[in-house]
C-alpha cells in the first residue's frame, strides 16, 4: 500500500475497470448506491464484511482493502490487548517510520514463523 490512494480511490478504480456502474455494484452488494457513493468518497468505512463482499465481487485484494480503511479486526485488537509484546512492536514499527517495503519483509518472516497455521483475523 505505499502509493496514497484512498479506500473509495481503489474500490472505484476497481468497479470501474470492470464497466460496472455504481447501482449494479451496490445491488450486487446488496446495499444501496448512496452507501456505495459515500465509501467511494470516502465519507464512510464500511465494516469487514462489506470489504469481503467489495473485494470478492471486484477481484481487490481484501487485506488491501481493511488496511485502507484502517482496520485490523476484533482478533487482532484483542490479541494486540493480550500481548503486550505486540503492541510494542506495533509502536515501534510506527516510531522507526518503517517503508512499505521494509513491512512487507517483516509480513514474508511472519508467515515464515509458522507454515501452514491458519493465522485468522488480520
Amino acid at each position: 500500500m505505499a502509493d496514497r490512494q484512498t479506500l473509495g480511490d481503489v474500490i472505484r478504480e476497481g468497479r470501474v475497470a470492470l464497466n460496472m456502474s455504481l447501482r449494479e455494484l451496490a445491488r450486487r452488494l446488496g446495499i444501496t448506491p448512496s452507501y456505495v457513493s459515500d465509501i467511494e468518497n470516502d465519507r464512510r468505512v464500511p465494516s469487514e464484511e462489506v470489504l469481503r463482499r467489495i473485494a470478492d465481487e471486484l477481484g481487490l485484494d481484501f487485506d488491501d482493502l481493511v488496511a485502507r480503511a484502517g482496520r485490523i479486526g476484533p482478533n487482532a485488537e484483542r490479541y494486540l490487548r493480550e500481548t503486550p509484546a505486540a503492541t510494542t512492536l506495533f509502536r515501534r514499527i510506527t516510531e522507526q517510520k518503517l517503508t512499505d517495503k521494509e513491512i512487507r519483509k517483516l509480513i514474508d518472516e511472519v508467515e515464515d514463523l509458522r507454515p501452514g497455521k491458519d493465522s485468522g483475523d488480520q
